[in-house]
């Protein structure tokens, strides 16, 4: 459903408490820099890719215990029933998990910590990295937002058809190259100082207006 400017304030009043409480909890991940929960949350953010967030909460539930220990065929196993690509998904975590093994020593949160104030290499590193399976630019976005980095839009179906609706953008289709996505992510941030919304909070507010739910 369209809504107006005035109706998008009004939604963010009444949902601003909660949206600044998730995103403490985002800063919170990120202040403990476990490299497992980074790898968790990297794995959550891989099951939601072609998927939706619920799947994905269900999926990382499922597997949660055995992240560091199992094999493809026991992902597929504790998968099936969960998401819709359970074979594809397992072979994304264990190619994922090795490859930051022996490239990282496991040391994700230092190696997100390296990059400092370059918010683009950053995600570069997770988006346009062969041997990290599963994760292009929005999934990127959505981990590090996840984790506690701000200035990331998290261009799923909801935000873009909100953008869509606003004229924000010409039209809801997804982003096919970094080039596009990094030109609506800049026009969202246009939206965002014209409506005066904090972009983190708006990227929540706009997929929580959509879904009635303000998850991760």
């Amino acid at each position: 459903m369209e809504q107006t400017i005035e109706e998008l304030h009004e939604t963010y009043r009444d949902k601003q408490t909660a949206i600044r409480e998730r995103l403490v909890d985002f800063d919170q991940i990120w202040q403990r820099r476990d490299d497992v929960k980074l790898f968790e949350e990297l794995v959550f953010c891989i099951f939601t890719a072609g998927a939706s967030a619920r799947m994905g909460l269900k999926s990382i539930d499922r597997v949660k215990p055995h992240l560091l220990t199992a094999g493809r065929q026991r992902f597929t196993r504790l998968l099936i029933s969960a998401h819709r690509y359970p074979a594809s998904r397992s072979r994304y975590i264990v190619h994922t998990r090795k490859y930051l093994r022996q490239s990282l020593d496991f040391r994700l949160a230092e190696k997100l910590d390296d990059f400092g104030t370059d918010n683009d290499g950053r995600r570069d590193f997770l988006a346009a990295n062969p041997d990290i399976k599963g994760i292009g630019y929005k999934e990127a976005s959505h981990f590090l937002r996840n984790v506690g980095f701000k200035g990331y839009a998290i261009l799923d179906k909801h935000i873009l058809r909100t953008l869509s609706e606003f004229s924000v953008i010409d039209s809801p289709e997804p982003p096919t190259t970094k080039r596009k996505y990094l030109a609506i992510e800049e026009r969202m941030k246009s939206f965002s100082r014209h409506v005066g919304i904090d972009f983190d909070e708006l990227d929540l507010l706009l997929w929580s207006n959509r879904t009635g739910e303000i998850l991760k």
